[in-house]
């Protein structure tokens, strides 16, 4: 490409001193001749001008054999150069030109660049720009004609990455990135070297959410769903029996999340049925059983029972449970099933079935402009409160402990997990199970609340333990068991038993997710 750029400027110098020879060679020749028009370089200049862009005028001729021989010079190159330059202005409207003459103007925004153009690539961008002012979007491909051109600004440009962030120069905001093709971090060429690009990376992936590099973070659409599901449609108190219908990649995550997230009393008693194989779920997370009971309702703890035979054969629990939720990975299947059960079971509890669509009518979750939101997939706020709940932790604790950047993936997981639990403490503190967003003025109240509530030792005691079984279930997910001292080789923790065997210092640790109501009063959630 550079050696390309470089003959073309050499013909470009050349064919402009062969202009200014004309043009001198034309007013040498005329402006002594008495008779002529052409009296000067401007009139040779504008001579030149007129005959070269085939408008002919009139006003001014040669009359020297020099000056016609000049003259048919121009005539003979005024269509090749229209030709040349009506090529140009094509050129550079449909290729590169146009959309890095246009990126060059607006470095100073905030450019976010999308390897392909695809239904969530369009979701994300469309939702960026609608809280984003400031945004750029840019899709490296070039738009075919099947596409409909996005309500939202934007520019098809069929470059690499690298040439992007070269062409914003460091000016304004870092260049954010996203592949948002599963596992496209491993596949896409336009992925190679990202992680040396001075840029912030967003990769889709099915397989972990883990960061391979700094730069580079990768988000789990299912788990996005999840979420997002947990949040607008939390548990409430009356419900103790839970119908999830679909255990492939959707059911598991809303799973995981349940577990993880689904604490609202030391003493609740909730059983979720799951339809689906879940034998490598099981298999994966072997130290469930010690905080559930597994493939039997208890009265003393949560149940998981995974159930091997059809849901159509189970009519006694679908009509007394107080949740159904259907979230096949194959959604016309998962539509299939909420008929059926429409039409042929007497349904008491609430119905909620993933559609990636809107659904008036239905009680429905997971529609694409839902989950591919910039909060979800960049997680800025979540990372942002788990960031203050190490800080708080590190400032109630007598003993050395890590900084967020030098925390590992599962500890830094534990934070998040404790940051996506804020809701439900804060419909703990207010007692409104009403509540599904979080905002600065149910944050301030909330924390009131828990600062008033706090010198109590019974409620102050509720508090910790309630943030402890949360505690309990997210290291035992993730496989962790009982040991007198701390081993993250082998994933033992001596926190890990009843909340009555813990030290009043390990008590004391617990505080800090309640006490990170007072960090979040200017958070938007």
């Amino acid at each position: 490409m550079k050696r390309n750029n470089k003959i073309y400027l050499r013909i470009s110098i050349f064919l402009f001193i062969l202009y200014i020879g004309l043009l001198f060679a034309l007013y040498l020749s005329e402006h002594t001749d008495s008779s002529a028009s052409i009296r000067s370089f401007g009139d040779a200049c504008w001579y030149s001008l007129v005959t070269l862009t085939t408008v002919g005028y009139g006003d001014l001729t040669p009359v020297t054999p020099l000056g016609h021989a000049v003259g048919a010079v121009f005539l003979l190159l005024s269509a090749g150069i229209m030709m040349t330059l009506f090529g140009a202005v094509i050129s550079f409207v449909t290729s590169e030109g146009l959309p890095f003459f246009l990126l060059g103007i607006h470095r100073r925004k905030n450019w976010y660049y999308f390897a392909d153009c695809g239904i969530e690539a369009s979701t994300l961008a469309e939702n960026i720009c609608r809280e984003d002012p400031d945004a750029m979007i840019i899709f490296g491909e070039k738009k075919n004609d099947q596409m409909e051109f996005p309500d939202y600004p934007c520019l098809f440009i069929s470059v690499s990455p690298s040439r992007i962030v070269a062409h914003k120069k460091n000016i304004g905001t870092r260049c954010r990135i996203f592949l948002m093709k599963e596992n496209d971090i491993g596949v896409n060429i336009r992925a190679a070297n990202l992680h040396n690009l001075p840029v912030e990376v967003y990769a889709r992936t099915t397989n972990g959410r883990d960061s391979l590099s700094g730069n580079i973070r990768f988000f789990h659409s299912y788990d996005c769903c999840a979420r997002q599901y947990w949040r607008s449609k939390p548990l409430c108190s009356s419900e103790n029996t839970i119908v999830i219908i679909g255990f492939e990649n959707y059911g598991r995550c809303i799973l995981e999340r349940a577990i993880l997230t689904n604490i609202i009393s030391v003493d609740q008693r909730v059983t979720y049925h799951i339809f689906g194989d879940a034998r490598v779920f099981l298999a994966m997370h072997s130290h469930l059983h010690e905080t559930f009971s597994l493939n039997a309702e208890s009265e003393t703890m949560d149940s998981l029972i995974f159930h091997s035979d059809l849901w159509e054969q189970c009519a006694e629990l679908l009509e007394r449970a107080d949740r159904i939720i259907i979230c096949t990975d194959d959604e016309p299947d998962g539509w299939n099933i909420f008929w059926r059960l429409n039409g042929y079971y007497k349904i008491r509890g609430q119905i909620h079935l993933r559609s990636s669509q809107k659904a008036p009518g239905v009680s429905y979750f997971g529609a694409n402009e839902e989950i591919y939101t910039p909060d979800q997939i960049m997680r800025t706020t979540l990372n942002k409160a788990a960031i203050a709940i190490n800080d708080l932790f590190r400032q109630s604790v007598s003993y050395p402990t890590l900084s967020w950047e030098d925390l590992d993936t599962i500890h830094r997981e534990s934070k998040i997990a404790a940051a996506d639990h804020i809701l439900m403490k804060i419909r703990v503190l207010l007692n409104d199970e009403t509540i599904t967003e979080i905002t600065p003025a149910i944050i301030e109240a909330a924390n009131k609340e828990y600062l008033k509530n706090k010198n109590s030792d019974s409620l102050r005691d509720m508090y910790r333990q309630l943030d402890h079984s949360r505690w309990l279930r997210f290291y035992t997910f993730y496989n962790w068991s009982y040991g007198p001292v701390r081993d993250d080789l082998a994933r033992q923790h001596p926190m890990l038993c009843s909340y009555q065997d813990l030290t009043a210092e390990q008590k004391r640790e617990r505080d800090a997710a309640w006490e990170l109501l007072s960090c979040l009063s200017t958070v938007k959630f």
